[in-house]
């Protein structure tokens, strides 16, 4: 592993974040590892640290917006905003589907990043890129703290991530044995 995905990982752990035991993600898996990011993003060191990580990896992306889903992506968007003073606009859910609000608007061809904690199959990620498409503006990529599909999930713009790995992950009607046997928490996601 490199050094920079050590350190990331090591802020994961340290603000107990990363979680282990038996979860049901957003999108229907369940899994024995769960990236709990609002733990990490109560520390504003350790998102102002994330995003130094982060932004050197986005060099070559020209961009004047940040698009963020809500919830994940807020507090990682706005640091990334702030520290590229970029402006900064987030999606929220209405009825468990994505939908810019507050008055949000972006020019057409207007060059967006979305910016997102963790992907697993990159559900949110793809509603927040649909918004820019149907709004006319132009999507040239997305920013991720955390890729847990170790860079299996696609998009039609380049996708970059702090930390790339894959945690097992399971149907409901396939968990083994050891991962039935523990009680499902709801931490949030």
């Amino acid at each position: 592993m490199e050094d920079t995905q050590q350190e990331v990982l090591d802020i994961f752990t340290r603000t107990k974040a990363l979680l282990r035991g038996h979860f049901v993600l957003r999108s229907g898996l369940h899994s024995g590892h769960f990236f709990q990011c609002a733990q990490v993003c109560q520390n504003m060191a350790a998102v102002t640290r994330l995003t130094e990580l982060l932004l050197p990896r986005l060099r070559g992306l020209e961009f004047d917006t940040i698009l963020a889903p809500a919830m994940g992506g807020l507090v990682i968007g706005q640091e990334v905003a702030r520290q590229t003073d970029k402006r900064y606009i987030f999606a929220e859910k209405v009825n468990d589907s994505l939908e810019l609000r507050r008055g949000f608007k972006f020019a057409p061809g207007e060059r967006m990043l979305v910016v997102e904690d963790v992907v697993t199959r990159g559900g949110r990620v793809n509603e927040a890129l649909n918004i820019i498409k149907t709004m006319g503006g132009n999507a040239v990529g997305v920013a991720m703290l955390v890729d847990r599909s170790a860079g299996s999930s696609r998009f039609d713009v380049p996708a970059i991530s702090l930390l790339e790995l894959s945690f097992p992950t399971y149907e409901a009607d396939a968990l083994p044995p050891e991962l039935a046997a523990i009680p499902v928490p709801k931490p949030g996601s």
